[in-house]
């Protein structure tokens, strides 16, 4: 069952190095976080599994990574320049600032109560900075908003360079920044996270097929990584919600302990990113309003031998965050378990993380009885290091000394599997293998061990 409130995945990733406020040692910075040991090794984890069914296990997608910092011109034809923006008030009593479209009453402060408020004003969300070594307006350059821009950017690029046809895709993980004015529910909504969106080009009257295909593969993807289909509620965005580029927009919401919202967007952009950075407009038939006489020196389109013109592609894009994909995964995963008493002991009750063992921070925790012995100790970690070798991901050597202690620990972490080298060991060659989720144990021999997790590391 997943968590009762945010306050108990906060306490958690605090306590075991999940996620840690920024700055902290000078107060903290709000809407900005830091990733932990075991935060890292998850968020890399979801990572690799979008990037493995995004793009490996497919064969009409190439992926990119570009640059973080965009210039000006890039955000004007874009649009984002004129309409990334979310309404402002400020109170005048206790000067607190909010987003009237969030608030539950726009006529007062969610602070102080107060009706002394300003009138809302378009705040735009972009961080801006220079770029260069001198300060005019030739030098104004964003920190971008979206990973998208980068992506329609180097459309011609790859496209020139992998000899790609109609539909394919261009993937890209990446930071993104959004100043937003208000950041709040822990890692839900920050000013620096993460987007792992695809963009999917496709002729112009397939759009709506290929959107719909989208939506299922997404959803897909989503069950593989723990998020059951039932928790994520498919919103058809009402047209004057849509943002200025879409023609349609599936959002996926989850339910968090904060209530429904959204996990991904699925968005029909039409023509209008590749038509608004393109070259030579009045030559190609442009469906959607673009931006004119665009100072892009490229022709953002591919080439219609049979009809003999130039066509700009419909864009399909699939928009996921990082940081809440983390946040959906980690509610799932949490749970509480009552054990049954024992004799002469009450039951008692275990937290654990029940991740998909492809994407626990820790594969394997080899653990030897007791720390102060160094037969016992020396074996341990001779196996973690033929463990390791197996690419799984991470295992590590745990010298607590109180095996009890070590289980609780990683069941509260995640890790699926423990390994225990006792006394025994050093005479049949065995280890003791416990299963995370059943808490079962068995007797393995170790030269069996790597296969062994092999298998199951590939159910």
């Amino acid at each position: 069952m997943p968590a009762k409130d945010m306050s108990e995945l906060v306490s958690l990733c605090q306590r075991r190095g999940f996620i840690f406020q920024s700055a902290d040692i000078y107060g903290g910075m709000k809407g900005l976080y830091d990733f932990g040991p075991l935060g890292v090794e998850l968020k890399n984890n979801i990572k690799r599994s979008w990037w493995s069914n995004m793009v490996y296990e497919r064969d009409d997608v190439e992926g990119i990574d570009s640059a973080i910092i965009g210039p000006s011109i890039t955000f004007e034809q874009s649009g984002h320049a004129a309409t990334f923006n979310d309404p402002l008030t400020e109170c005048r009593e206790c000067k607190s600032r909010m987003r009237t479209d969030k608030m539950a009453d726009p006529t007062k402060c969610e602070t102080c109560g107060s009706k002394n408020l300003m009138e809302p004003r378009a705040f735009n969300m972009m961080f801006k900075t220079q770029y260069g070594p001198t300060e005019d307006s030739g030098s104004v350059a964003y920190l971008r908003p979206e990973t998208a821009q980068h992506i329609f950017m180097n459309f011609k690029n790859v496209l020139d360079t992998t000899s790609r046809k109609l539909p394919f895709g261009i993937a890209q993980i990446g930071k993104a920044f959004r100043n937003e004015i208000i950041a709040r529910n822990f890692v839900f909504r920050v000013r620096e996270f993460e987007q792992m969106e695809l963009e999917f080009f496709v002729q112009p009257g397939e759009d709506e097929k290929w959107h719909e295909y989208w939506l299922e593969t997404r959803l897909k993807w989503w069950e593989s990584v723990g998020v059951p289909r039932e928790k994520i509620k498919v919103v058809d965005v009402a047209k004057d919600d849509l943002a200025h580029y879409s023609k349609r927009t599936f959002d996926l919401e989850y339910e968090y302990p904060h209530g429904h919202d959204e996990v991904e967007g699925i968005a029909n952009r039409t023509d209008y990113d590749l038509g608004n950075h393109t070259k030579n407009q009045s030559e190609l038939n442009l469906t959607a309003h673009v931006h004119e006489n665009t100072k892009s020196n490229a022709r953002l389109a591919v080439q219609d031998l049979e009809a003999k013109k130039w066509v700009v592609p419909y864009v399909i894009e699939p928009s996921a965050g990082l940081e809440r994909a983390f946040l959906a995964i980690l509610n799932e995963a949490y749970t509480e378990e009552t054990l049954p008493a024992k004799e002469g002991k009450d039951a008692e009750t275990r937290l654990v993380l029940k991740f998909k063992p492809h994407l626990a921070p820790i594969k394997a925790a080899v653990i030897p009885l007791a720390k102060n012995k160094p037969e016992l100790v020396n074996l341990a970690k001779g196996i973690k290091a033929d463990l390791q070798k197996l690419g799984l991901g991470r295992i590590i050597f745990e010298d607590t000394g109180n095996v009890g202690k070590a289980y609780r620990k990683h069941d509260e972490i995640g890790t699926p599997l423990c390994v225990t080298v006792d006394f025994d060991s050093l005479e049949d060659n065995a280890v003791t293998v416990r299963n995370r989720d059943t808490m079962e144990q068995q007797r393995i021999q170790i030269a069996d061990l790597s296969a062994y997790l092999r298998k199951f590391y590939t159910l």
